[in-house]
């Protein structure tokens, strides 16, 4: 380079400069004037909804702004663009502060000349919002200029935080691809720290409509984004039926039937959350979910991160009865029970509450998760050897329940398969939770079957029962009570009663502990022992234990069930070994 050219490159290298100040002054000025045009709309009560529009225009307007202020001085040759743009934004500005003060003080001539006036100042800022957005899509600005407004404190004001939303939302909007990431990264940190962002997006509206649009962005990062900000927001009930009425059900079934494994996880939640009371299932299934997800948990490749969530989809929508219908007729109950013996806890126990749902007082239907195996797998889910969570195995015997104890065939097919054997196990040897599910169970299916009350008596159910008598829990008390009376109900169950001396001892203990000597527990303890009086060794043992003063003092206090105990012992045979004599 020649000695004459140097100080010609340095004279435009200082001019650049002095430029790009100036540009800069004339930005600030422009910022400065936005900023309090925007504080004073707030004070207008004339033309609201235009005023409205006039606002939301200068808060993004800002947000891009502030974006070319907080370039450095290395980006003057591209900042040049602006130096039209800064001063004719700088007018307009000035021109709409006239408009507002003549409008706070109702000093306008006319409301449709100021109306006009309105409309024009709208478009104008309309167009410099879509100048700074086409700098965007041309890269004149980049993610470079990202970070332009700080997040508010917790202490800050509402306006604060409307501000800073907007500026996610202009960014979102004009950005290009790495700013748009970011703001959503942004905007889902705030929504996921202080639910106050929550309501304010909901207000401001146009960040959903956002959103909505990037599911359907082939930037699979910005699809993500957005799906994770969404799926924050539909745990809220309130807000549940905007999401739906701003069109986030389509993009997101179109995320289940062609996006990544990824993609499809965030989408799946989100539209379980949305489905929870079913309000949404006809939204749902219009769109082609149903089909998407009963095609995901049809697809052995999917992990339980998104098969459990679409399972848990299928049923919350089971419930409205013509979507119930399709999904029995694209074969999804044989699809639900090969689900049932899955490795994955959440993929268990959502299949299983689909069964119940759909088969649930549907005979035809039980028929057919019976026909398809459904039984046999239910029990395979209770299995002492299988690894399966405490809840999982709760659910198999509420599904199991539910499904199979108003047939007496089911109830067949349940003991040739090792039910009862499973409902021993767990009684012995389960987790609190477990054992007392598997009590409640054991109860109802003593109620539902003479040949299950034999088939208990002989497995050795009596003692465990016995055992439960004395349980801290009134209702296991209770329960266990409630199954020993109808068990002893079977002559065969009274004598296996009898052998073990330690029953009876156990039964009258527990007829003399005052909490449960109460209401009906004390009536079915005092019942089992009169059924007991049918047996001479019945009647002996009960005569010659040590709680004989205890059931008397009963009968002098006219417990009816205790005065028959009493006559029942009372028989020439047994009656020397009573303290008094009692006629009646």
């Amino acid at each position: 380079m020649g000695e004459k050219e140097k100080p010609k490159q340095q004279q435009q290298q200082q001019s650049s400069a002095e430029s790009f100040e100036a540009m800069k002054s004339s930005l600030s000025q422009v910022i400065e004037g936005i900023s309090f045009l925007i504080s004073l709309s707030h004070c207008i009560r004339v033309f609201t909804v235009k005023w409205q529009l006039i606002r939301k225009k200068l808060e993004e307007l800002s947000s891009g702004l502030l974006a070319i202020e907080n370039c450095g001085s290395s980006s003057a040759q591209n900042i040049e663009v602006f130096s039209g743009l800064v001063p004719s934004i700088l007018v307009t500005v000035n021109e709409c502060h006239r408009l507002a003060r003549a409008c706070v003080d109702l000093s306008y001539s006319g409301k449709l000349l100021m109306q006009s006036y309105l409309d024009v100042i709208l478009a104008k800022f309309d167009n410099y919002v879509k100048d700074l957005s086409g700098f965007y899509t041309t890269g004149i600005l980049s993610h470079g200029f990202a970070i332009v407004v700080s997040r508010p404190g917790v202490t800050a004001s509402k306006d604060d935080m409307r501000f800073y939303i907007r500026d996610l939302l202009t960014r979102m909007k004009i950005g290009d691809t790495e700013m748009k990431k970011q703001a959503l990264g942004n905007l889902y940190q705030v929504l996921a720290e202080d639910e106050r962002y929550v309501k304010l997006i909901i207000e401001i509206g146009d960040i959903v409509n956002v959103l909505v649009q990037f599911l359907d962005s082939p930037e699979v990062e910005i699809q993500r984004e957005a799906s994770k900000i969404v799926n924050l927001i539909s745990g809220f009930d309130l807000y549940k039926g905007f999401l739906v009425k701003a069109g986030i059900i389509g993009p997101l079934v179109r995320i289940l039937e062609t996006g990544n494994d990824l993609g499809k996880e965030g989408a799946v939640k989100c539209v379980q959350k949305l489905t929870v009371n079913a309000d949404n299932a006809w939204s749902v299934s219009a769109h082609g979910g149903v089909t998407a997800l009963l095609k995901i948990c049809s697809n052995g490749d999917f992990g339980g991160e998104l098969i459990g969530p679409a399972c848990g989809v299928l049923r919350n929508l089971v419930g409205v009865e013509e979507i119930k219908r399709f999904m029995v007729e694209e074969g999804a109950i044989s699809t639900f029970i090969k689900l049932v013996t899955s490795r994955e806890d959440l993929v268990q126990i959502n299949s299983m509450e689909f069964l119940q749902n759909i088969a649930s007082g549907d005979e035809s239907l039980t028929r057919i998760v019976v026909k398809e195996g459904g039984i046999r797998a239910l029990i395979h889910v209770l299995d002492p050897k299988s690894t399966v969570s405490s809840k999982t195995r709760e659910i198999a015997l509420r599904t199991i329940e539910d499904l199979c104890f108003s047939s007496q065939n089911c109830i067949n097919m349940l003991m040739n398969d090792g039910f009862i054997d499973r409902l021993l196990f767990f009684l012995r040897n389960g987790e609190v939770s477990v054992q007392e599910s598997t009590l409640k169970v054991t109860s109802r299916l003593c109620c539902a079957s003479e040949e299950a009350k034999k088939a208990m008596g002989d497995a050795g159910f009596i003692p465990e029962l016995v055992k439960l008598l004395d349980a801290k829990s009134y209702e296991v008390s209770s329960i266990a009570t409630t199954t020993l009376h109808s068990l002893v109900s079977i002559p065969k169950n009274r004598k296996q009663f009898i052998q073990d001396d330690r029953n009876i001892g156990c039964l009258l203990q527990s007829l003399d502990r005052d909490e449960a000597i109460s209401g009906n527990n004390k009536k079915l303890l005092l019942s089992i022992l009169i059924s007991l009086t049918s047996c001479n060794n019945g009647r002996r043992k009960i005569a010659s234990s040590g709680y004989l003063k205890n059931i008397e003092k009963l009968a002098e206090a006219e417990v009816y069930d205790a005065k028959r105990l009493v006559r029942k012992l009372s028989s020439n045979r047994f009656r020397s070994m009573l303290s008094g004599l009692w006629h009646y």
